[in-house]
């Protein structure tokens, strides 16, 4: 699994009190431990910018990149500031991104052909998120992809975003991501690239409850093909999860119930009860954790009290 670190998002408070600041330390010891946990590119998510992000996302930029080699996702609806990062960036970056939106669907592609950028494709239109699998990837091969092949873009560098959304009030779109996120492995010889907003399916989720939620949402993603996603590298246990994955570490109990987990997402089944341990508190949390996210049980905050 590739991590694109999200830790530079224009969210945190830190992060836009730093911009303001013109704050170089700050970004680039953000920079360096995402890289050091093991992130493969790191995304910079300014915002809108509308005034100064022409100025803003090239600064950020060229602080990163004197203190980490990795490639960049510029993250942000102003095309000038993308325009302009891209004129300096050193690693093929990400623009993250388009949608099948007519406006941005006729600008965003012809800039990203422009700079040989990968662009970050989301299947969305102007009336909003489709829930069903088969709708989003009806936007990515109608819409998307044609539009890629149009402005002359490989179709490697188009990576479909076929939208995280929260267990907690969107419940229903969250298994429909990962059959997108399988179909989507076929669409095309070769395929797209797909990336995912991991987690984004534990927002409006209370703090303590995210991480469980995104590691477990993480495998069953892996298990439907799923090798690059943003998400926060500094999540010890997350990098874990995936290790177990990737490396079919069937040391322990829990590690296997991981894998029949991934193994099961893999083969469009469902994890079945007689592979938890119920006497062990974290299998419990895991098969929870699931049911929520397969729809089969209705979300509360207390989910895991129950």
């Amino acid at each position: 699994m590739r991590i694109i670190g999200e830790n530079i998002h224009i969210l945190s408070p830190k992060v836009k009190e730093a911009i303001a600041n013109r704050d170089r330390k700050f970004f680039q010891e953000s920079a360096v431990r995402q890289v050091e946990a093991g992130a493969w590119a790191l995304d910079l998510n300014v915002g809108p910018q509308k005034k100064l992000g022409h100025e803003i996302l090239p600064w950020l930029v060229d602080a990163v990149q004197e203190v980490v080699d990795v490639p960049l996702s510029l993250d942000t609806t102003n095309l000038t500031a993308i325009e302009a990062a891209c004129e300096i960036v050193k690693h093929q970056p990400f623009i993250n991104s388009t949608s099948a939106e007519p406006e941005r669907l006729e600008r965003v592609p012809l800039v990203a052909a422009k700079y040989n950028s990968r662009l970050i494709a989301l299947t969305m239109r102007s009336e909003g998120i489709p829930v069903s699998a088969d709708a989003r990837v009806n936007i990515a091969l109608e819409e998307l992809l044609p539009r890629a092949e149009e402005v002359g873009m490989p179709i490697t560098d188009m990576y479909i975003d076929p939208l995280v959304l929260t267990v907690s009030g969107c419940q229903q779109y969250v298994p429909e991501c990962i059959e997108a996120v399988r179909i989507l492995q076929v669409a095309g010889d070769p395929p797209p690239g797909v990336v995912v907003g991991l987690s984004n399916v534990s927002n409006a989720v209370p703090n303590e409850m995210r991480p469980l939620i995104n590691r477990v949402y993480c495998v069953m993603l892996m298990g439907a093909g799923l090798n690059t996603c943003i998400a926060d590298p500094l999540d010890g246990d997350l990098r874990e999860f995936i290790r177990v994955v990737e490396e079919r570490d069937e040391s322990t109990s829990f590690n296997r119930l991981l894998l029949n987990l991934h193994d099961a997402v893999a083969a469009a089944d469902e994890l079945q009860a007689d592979q938890v341990d119920f006497s062990d508190p974290q299998q419990v949390d895991v098969w929870k954790t699931v049911q929520i996210l397969l729809n089969k049980v209705i979300y509360a905050d207390s989910y895991l009290r129950v």
